[in-house]
This record gives C-alpha cells, sequence and structure tokens, in this order.
C-alpha cells in the first residue's frame, strides 16, 4: 500500500500563485505516474496533469497548460503543482493519484489522497 497526503490549500485571489505538494509514504511508488485531479461538488473527478516516473513526461489538461506545472522528487516521494495565474473556475478540491497505467483516467488510478481544497475568490 501506499499513502498519500496533499498539502498547502488554501484561499487565495484571482492572479495569485499556489503551490500544493503530495507526499507518499508505504510501499515503494516506483515506476507509478504521478497525476493531479481535481473536483468540485456534483462533477466528476477532472484530470490537470500528470507526471512520469522520470520527469521526462509531462501532460496538462487544455484548461491549465501555460499556467500550472508539475514536478516530483523521487528521493523525497514527493510531488508538487505549481499553479499560476489562478482563477476562480479552478477553485476545487485538489487530489494527488498514482498510476501505472493510463494517466488521464481516474478508473487507472491506484492510490489517492484525501484531497486538498484550494479556492480562488474573484
Amino acid at each position: 500500500q501506499v499513502q498519500l497526503v496533499e498539502s498547502g490549500g488554501g484561499l487565495v485571489q484571482a492572479g495569485d500563485s499556489l503551490t500544493i505538494s503530495c507526499a507518499a509514504s508505504g510501499r515503494s511508488y516506483y515506476s507509478y505516474i504521478m497525476g493531479w485531479f481535481r473536483q468540485t461538488p456534483g462533477k466528476e473527478r477532472e484530470f490537470v496533469a500528470a507526471i512520469s516516473w522520470s520527469s521526462t513526461i509531462r501532460d496538462y489538461a487544455d484548461s491549465v497548460k501555460g499556467r500550472f506545472s508539475i514536478s516530483r522528487d523521487n528521493r523525497k516521494s514527493t510531488g508538487t503543482l505549481r499553479m499560476d495565474s489562478l482563477k476562480p473556475e479552478d477553485t476545487a478540491v485538489y487530489y494527488c493519484g498514482l498510476t501505472r497505467s493510463s494517466n488521464r483516467d481516474p478508473s487507472r488510478y491506484d492510490y489517492w489522497g484525501q484531497g486538498t481544497q484550494v479556492t480562488v475568490s474573484s
């Protein structure tokens, strides 16, 4: 088992930046793709970004491309999502997850964190 814990969420204003983190513990998460998703009440979990084990491949949803940046540090078993130029529509609970297959399909993820709330005021 792998445990994931997100942190760093909060309330910011439109245009601000925020970095959220994901810490993994337990069984090694070697070779896993790490992904970030977000979810608002009544909606499905939405893909935001994903990064391969070696960090050579990064994938972003069109809605965040150019504003968000995903990274990971395998020595520390952590991942981060830096979010710039935040918009009110970015408001959601953000979840990190691990998968060995499809990076954009939440049903293919093996592990999830509990989520961290990001609220962007206008």
